[in-house]
Protein backbone atom coordinates (compact mmCIF):
# COMPACT_ATOMS: atom_id res chain seq x y z
CA UNK A 1 0.00 0.00 0.00
CA UNK A 2 1.17 3.39 -0.68
CA UNK A 3 1.60 6.21 2.05
CA UNK A 4 -1.60 8.08 2.49
CA UNK A 5 -1.87 8.64 6.07
CA UNK A 6 -1.08 12.02 7.63
CA UNK A 7 1.87 11.30 9.32
CA UNK A 8 3.15 9.17 6.32
CA UNK A 9 2.37 11.95 3.88
CA UNK A 10 3.85 14.96 5.81
CA UNK A 11 6.35 16.31 8.15
CA UNK A 12 3.97 17.97 10.73
CA UNK A 13 6.67 20.25 12.15
CA UNK A 14 6.37 22.59 9.40
CA UNK A 15 2.77 23.85 9.51
CA UNK A 16 0.54 25.79 12.53
CA UNK A 17 -1.53 23.54 11.93
CA UNK A 18 -0.19 20.51 13.35
CA UNK A 19 -2.01 20.09 16.25
CA UNK A 20 -5.19 20.24 14.69
CA UNK A 21 -3.95 17.35 11.47
CA UNK A 22 -2.60 15.21 14.62
CA UNK A 23 -6.43 14.49 15.34
CA UNK A 24 -6.79 12.45 12.00
CA UNK A 25 -5.69 9.53 10.53
CA UNK A 26 -5.98 10.91 6.43
CA UNK A 27 -5.60 14.15 5.29
CA UNK A 28 -8.95 14.71 4.11
CA UNK A 29 -10.82 14.56 7.44
CA UNK A 30 -9.25 17.48 8.52
CA UNK A 31 -11.10 19.76 5.13
CA UNK A 32 -14.50 20.43 7.00
CA UNK A 33 -13.24 21.82 9.93
CA UNK A 34 -10.40 24.20 8.21
CA UNK A 35 -12.11 27.20 9.23
CA UNK A 36 -12.78 27.04 12.43
CA UNK A 37 -9.29 25.84 13.19
CA UNK A 38 -7.86 28.90 11.14
CA UNK A 39 -10.45 31.57 13.17
CA UNK A 40 -9.05 30.02 16.39
CA UNK A 41 -5.68 29.39 15.68
CA UNK A 42 -5.60 33.23 14.20
CA UNK A 43 -7.22 34.60 17.74
CA UNK A 44 -3.46 33.11 19.63
CA UNK A 45 -1.25 34.92 17.32
CA UNK A 46 1.11 37.68 18.60
CA UNK A 47 -0.15 41.26 17.11
CA UNK A 48 3.40 42.29 17.32
CA UNK A 49 4.34 39.56 14.49
CA UNK A 50 0.63 39.78 12.77
CA UNK A 51 -1.54 42.08 10.73
CA UNK A 52 -5.11 42.13 10.98
CA UNK A 53 -6.16 43.96 7.76
CA UNK A 54 -9.72 42.74 7.98
CA UNK A 55 -11.93 39.86 10.72
CA UNK A 56 -10.20 36.83 10.81
CA UNK A 57 -7.64 37.85 8.21
CA UNK A 58 -4.05 37.67 9.71
CA UNK A 59 -0.52 38.88 7.87
CA UNK A 60 2.60 37.82 8.74
CA UNK A 61 4.48 41.80 9.23
CA UNK A 62 7.44 40.01 6.92
CA UNK A 63 4.74 38.65 3.93
CA UNK A 64 4.35 40.63 0.97
CA UNK A 65 1.02 41.40 0.11
CA UNK A 66 0.25 42.90 -3.52
CA UNK A 67 -2.20 45.96 -3.66
CA UNK A 68 -4.25 43.46 -6.19
CA UNK A 69 -4.40 40.55 -3.98
CA UNK A 70 -7.28 39.54 -1.87
CA UNK A 71 -8.17 37.98 1.65
CA UNK A 72 -10.95 36.38 2.44
CA UNK A 73 -11.77 35.47 5.52
CA UNK A 74 -10.91 33.34 7.60
CA UNK A 75 -6.89 33.11 6.35
CA UNK A 76 -3.26 33.25 7.93
CA UNK A 77 -0.65 34.28 5.78
CA UNK A 78 3.09 33.35 7.30
CA UNK A 79 6.00 34.85 7.45
CA UNK A 80 8.02 35.87 4.73
CA UNK A 81 5.48 34.55 2.11
CA UNK A 82 4.47 36.58 -1.02
CA UNK A 83 0.63 37.05 -2.31
CA UNK A 84 0.77 38.23 -5.83
CA UNK A 85 -0.79 40.29 -8.54
CA UNK A 86 -4.55 39.46 -8.39
CA UNK A 87 -3.85 36.49 -6.20
CA UNK A 88 -7.85 35.21 -4.55
CA UNK A 89 -7.59 33.73 -1.36
CA UNK A 90 -11.38 32.65 -1.07
CA UNK A 91 -11.14 32.18 2.61
CA UNK A 92 -10.46 28.92 4.84
CA UNK A 93 -6.46 29.08 3.77
CA UNK A 94 -3.65 28.59 5.98
CA UNK A 95 -0.66 29.25 3.86
CA UNK A 96 2.95 28.69 5.82
CA UNK A 97 6.33 30.72 5.49
CA UNK A 98 8.28 31.35 2.80
CA UNK A 99 5.07 30.16 0.33
CA UNK A 100 4.21 31.80 -2.94
CA UNK A 101 0.79 32.56 -3.97
CA UNK A 102 0.98 33.69 -7.43
CA UNK A 103 -0.60 35.97 -10.26
CA UNK A 104 -4.46 34.87 -10.57
CA UNK A 105 -3.54 31.76 -8.09
CA UNK A 106 -7.25 30.96 -6.61
CA UNK A 107 -7.21 29.32 -2.71
CA UNK A 108 -10.14 27.89 -1.26
CA UNK A 109 -10.69 25.49 2.38
CA UNK A 110 -6.68 24.06 2.37
CA UNK A 111 -3.49 23.89 4.02
CA UNK A 112 -0.05 25.16 2.40
CA UNK A 113 2.98 23.88 4.14
CA UNK A 114 5.81 25.90 4.97
CA UNK A 115 8.07 26.90 1.03
CA UNK A 116 5.04 25.65 -1.18
CA UNK A 117 4.99 27.38 -4.18
CA UNK A 118 1.71 27.92 -6.06
CA UNK A 119 3.41 30.65 -8.07
CA UNK A 120 0.86 30.67 -11.60
CA UNK A 121 -2.37 30.41 -12.88
CA UNK A 122 -3.02 27.97 -9.96
CA UNK A 123 -6.59 26.69 -8.32
CA UNK A 124 -5.86 25.25 -5.52
CA UNK A 125 -9.53 23.78 -3.65
CA UNK A 126 -9.90 21.53 -0.60
CA UNK A 127 -6.43 20.20 -0.60
CA UNK A 128 -3.46 19.76 1.61
CA UNK A 129 -0.16 20.94 -0.38
CA UNK A 130 3.29 19.44 1.95
CA UNK A 131 6.18 21.24 2.46
CA UNK A 132 8.57 22.27 -0.15
CA UNK A 133 5.44 20.83 -2.99
CA UNK A 134 5.21 22.75 -5.91
CA UNK A 135 2.86 23.31 -8.30
CA UNK A 136 3.48 24.09 -12.09
CA UNK A 137 2.36 26.80 -14.03
CA UNK A 138 -1.34 26.02 -14.84
CA UNK A 139 -1.61 23.51 -13.39
CA UNK A 140 -5.18 22.57 -11.01
CA UNK A 141 -6.75 21.01 -8.41
CA UNK A 142 -10.23 19.43 -9.56
CA UNK A 143 -12.48 19.16 -5.98
CA UNK A 144 -16.14 17.91 -7.52
CA UNK A 145 -16.45 15.03 -9.74
CA UNK A 146 -18.28 15.47 -12.67
CA UNK A 147 -21.44 13.42 -11.68
CA UNK A 148 -21.20 15.24 -8.27
CA UNK A 149 -21.11 11.74 -6.16
CA UNK A 150 -18.89 11.01 -3.20
CA UNK A 151 -15.61 10.93 -3.68
CA UNK A 152 -13.42 7.10 -2.97
CA UNK A 153 -9.89 7.20 -2.60
CA UNK A 154 -8.55 4.17 -4.44
CA UNK A 155 -5.23 2.53 -2.98
CA UNK A 156 -4.48 -0.48 -4.60
CA UNK A 157 -7.25 -2.57 -4.12
CA UNK A 158 -8.21 -0.96 -1.20
CA UNK A 159 -11.17 1.44 -1.17
CA UNK A 160 -11.37 4.00 1.22
CA UNK A 161 -15.20 6.00 1.35
CA UNK A 162 -14.94 9.42 2.38
CA UNK A 163 -18.55 10.13 2.65
CA UNK A 164 -17.44 13.43 1.06
CA UNK A 165 -18.40 15.33 -2.07
CA UNK A 166 -15.45 17.83 -2.37
CA UNK A 167 -11.68 17.13 -1.98
CA UNK A 168 -8.77 18.20 -4.24
CA UNK A 169 -5.26 16.65 -4.36
CA UNK A 170 -3.12 15.67 -1.06
CA UNK A 171 0.35 16.25 -1.85
CA UNK A 172 2.97 14.56 0.24
CA UNK A 173 6.21 16.64 1.58
CA UNK A 174 8.24 17.83 -1.69
CA UNK A 175 5.94 16.63 -4.00
CA UNK A 176 6.47 18.26 -7.65
CA UNK A 177 3.61 18.83 -10.39
CA UNK A 178 4.26 19.30 -14.02
CA UNK A 179 3.17 23.03 -15.62
CA UNK A 180 -1.23 22.59 -16.71
CA UNK A 181 -1.77 19.42 -15.29
CA UNK A 182 -5.24 18.54 -13.50
CA UNK A 183 -5.04 16.48 -10.57
CA UNK A 184 -8.74 15.25 -10.37
CA UNK A 185 -10.88 14.96 -6.71
CA UNK A 186 -9.29 12.63 -4.37
CA UNK A 187 -6.08 12.24 -5.58
CA UNK A 188 -3.00 11.25 -2.97
CA UNK A 189 0.31 11.70 -4.14
CA UNK A 190 3.02 10.27 -2.36
CA UNK A 191 6.28 12.34 -0.47
CA UNK A 192 9.32 13.23 -2.95
CA UNK A 193 7.14 12.21 -6.13
CA UNK A 194 7.15 14.13 -9.87
CA UNK A 195 4.18 14.42 -12.03
CA UNK A 196 5.02 15.29 -15.85
CA UNK A 197 3.82 18.30 -17.27
CA UNK A 198 0.18 18.43 -19.22
CA UNK A 199 -0.87 15.13 -16.67
CA UNK A 200 -4.21 13.86 -15.97
CA UNK A 201 -4.12 12.56 -12.41
CA UNK A 202 -6.10 10.15 -10.59
CA UNK A 203 -6.01 7.99 -7.64
CA UNK A 204 -2.77 7.59 -5.55
CA UNK A 205 0.76 7.84 -6.46
CA UNK A 206 3.39 6.24 -4.41
CA UNK A 207 6.03 7.90 -2.93
CA UNK A 208 9.33 8.26 -4.75
CA UNK A 209 7.61 7.48 -7.81
CA UNK A 210 7.48 9.55 -11.10
CA UNK A 211 3.05 9.92 -13.12
CA UNK A 212 4.11 10.11 -16.97
CA UNK A 213 1.79 11.17 -19.56
CA UNK A 214 0.58 7.93 -20.30
CA UNK A 215 -0.65 7.23 -16.43
CA UNK A 216 2.45 4.76 -15.78
CA UNK A 217 3.90 5.10 -12.86
CA UNK A 218 7.75 4.05 -12.13
CA UNK A 219 9.72 4.30 -8.94
CA UNK A 220 12.33 6.56 -8.94
CA UNK A 221 14.77 4.36 -6.74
Amino acid sequence: MAMITIRELYDLSHTMAADYLEKFTYPWEALSGLREMIIALGQTLDPEEYDSPAEHVWVHKTAKVFPSAYLGAPCIIGAETEVRHCAFIRGSALVGEHCVVGNSVELKNVILFDNVQTPHYNYVGDSILGYMSHMGAGSITSNVKSDKTLIVIKNNGERIETGMKKIGAMLGDHVEIGCNSVLNPGTVIGPHSNVYPTSCVRGVVPENSIWKNDGVIIRKY
